[in-house]
């Protein structure tokens, strides 16, 4: 039994040291910086990553599973034609300067998005819409053209959040949203922060009270600053070869997902030698997949033989269609009048997976004859510049993260510089299709003329290796769409 005054010093000891609260502030790591922070008018993935539903909200949004859920819009409707939605907005919503959120903005962002001198890169979604009457503050009504299959899940995008007239020329450098998060400051080449919105429309939803996203390219320094405690959370780590040696350390949570993104080594289709579909069948039979994502990921991630990601249901495994097979590859160089060699250069982003694979991919064509130069290229700046704007580049290397993206080779202006009229029929057809079967279809047969005609190389899909404090909840193991939602996130005792 205890002495009484030692008794009396144990339960003052309790009253005195209460238990130590949970912390309220988390920072995220990210490999890239976003060159700005405004989604609808940019095309780089790190400002979704930073700034989508933790800052800007949508109409409705994609949640972790992949599912259209209600956001700014609390309920919808759809005529029987599929060509009539109508919203009903939440009410009481207020954007982080003040000024309320009704359906006036929701017609302002889209107007804006979809005109002739818009930057949105996602432009396509705005391009079935004829008509968007506002017949009250809570109430739009959108008229689109023809029927969309995809439409309500594009709304949920990036590029179709919402933004006011009175900001959104600022919000570049100081965004402005309707979301949980308010923006509080921007250190260039090192961090974002955020802080909690005390007058968010869904009171009490946020556990966090700030969120700061710090810029680490270096994938050694990502580990490092996990290790230390400097950032709390890498949802991306850029380091695979320690992936296996973190996970087995009980300070962290590890967790091997997938993400939307497919990595492929475009090709210039408007420039020799890759005019020609046998050079660019003979560089996609110089490729072994397995041995590029064994080399460049350490086994992580799934060989790709067309640009469909293995989460949709219409994906179809198309890696057999042009295999690796060096022999083959040689014979087609042969044929396309390249038996004596073949010199082409590739602009490499500095992100890990690309600088990696770019080196394996030499190593495999100096087996079939063909000299690959790589040229590092700063990703975003130079690399928006030079490959994106200019298509002035031979071969390039990098993520597509946007899901169901298949359509970017139907663009005229992108930078692959393909021009396939049969697939943009089948891509304008699987579009207007409302049945999912019909439209899964469609994109099968998509999958297969990409496949065969192989306007870039197919390698592999990107994983999500995501690290974490153990002491951290509700991060996304997946990503079904470019995104850090840090919304539901939590720190337990």
């Amino acid at each position: 039994m205890l002495q009484r005054p030692l008794a009396i010093a144990l339960l003052f000891s309790a009253f005195a040291f209460p238990a130590e609260a949970a912390k309220t502030s988390l920072v995220v790591g990210m490999a890239i910086e976003p060159p700005g922070l405004d989604p609808t008018i940019a095309a780089p993935v790190a400002i979704r990553e930073v700034t989508w539903v933790n800052l800007y909200e949508g109409l409705v949004r994609i949640d972790r599973d992949g599912r259209i859920r209600p956001l700014l819009a609390k309920s919808w409707e759809v005529s029987p034609d599929g060509k009539t939605y109508t919203f009903h907005l939440q009410g009481g919503v207020k954007f982080h300067d003040g000024t309320t959120f009704d359906a006036s903005d929701v017609k302002f962002a889209f107007d804006r998005a979809r005109a002739p001198n818009s930057t949105n890169a996602q432009k396509q979604i705005f391009a079935p819409i004829e008509t968007i009457e506002t017949p009250d503050p809570l109430t739009v009504r959108i008229s689109l053209t023809e029927p969309s299959g995809n439409f309500l899940y594009y709304l949920g995008w990036g590029d179709a959040v919402i933004v006011a007239p009175e900001s959104a020329e600022t919000n570049r450098a100081t965004p402005v949203g309707t979301g949980p998060f308010r923006f509080k400051s921007w250190i260039r080449g090192d961090r974002v922060e955020f802080v909690r919105n005390p007058d968010y429309w869904q009171s009490g939803k946020v556990k966090l009270e700030s969120v700061t996203f710090r810029f680490i390219n270096d994938p050694q320094a990502q580990v490092a600053a996990v290790r230390a405690g400097d950032v709390d959370a890498f949802p991306n780590l850029g380091a695979p070869e320690l992936f296996a040696e973190i996970k087995k350390d009980p300070r962290f949570t590890a967790v091997a997902g997938n993400t939307e993104g497919e990595i492929v080594a475009g090709m210039n289709n408007a420039r020799k030698p890759f005019d020609d579909v046998r050079v660019r069948r003979a560089l996609m039979h110089a490729v072994d997949r397995k041995a590029l994502v064994e080399g460049a990921y350490s086994g992580f991630g799934q060989p790709i033989g067309s640009h469909f990601s293995p989460n949709h249901p219409a994906f179809v495994d198309l890696t057999g269609v042009i295999p690796y097979d060096p022999a083959k590859a040689k014979a087609l160089l042969e044929q396309a009048g390249h038996g004596n060699g073949l010199s082409i250069t590739i602009k490499t982003p500095q992100m890990a997976y690309a600088s990696r694979s770019a080196e394996l991919l030499s190593a495999m064509f100096a087996e079939v004859g063909v000299d690959l130069k790589i040229i590092p290229t700063e990703f975003p700046a130079k690399w928006i510049e030079e490959v994106f704007r200019n298509k002035d580049y031979d071969m390039t290397i990098v993520a597509h993260a946007e899901p169901l993206d298949i359509d970017i080779y139907a663009r005229d202006n992108y930078y692959f510089n393909y021009r396939n009229e049969k697939f943009k029929s089948v891509l304008a057809e699987a579009a207007r299709t409302t049945d999912d079967k019909a439209r899964y279809a469609k994109y099968e047969e998509a999958q297969r003329i990409l496949a065969e005609d192989v306007p870039a190389l197919f390698l592999f899909q990107l994983p999500k290796l995501g690290v974490w404090n153990a002491k951290l909840r509700g991060l996304w193991e997946n990503t079904p769409i470019p995104s850090n939602d840090v919304t539901e996130v939590y720190w337990t005792d």
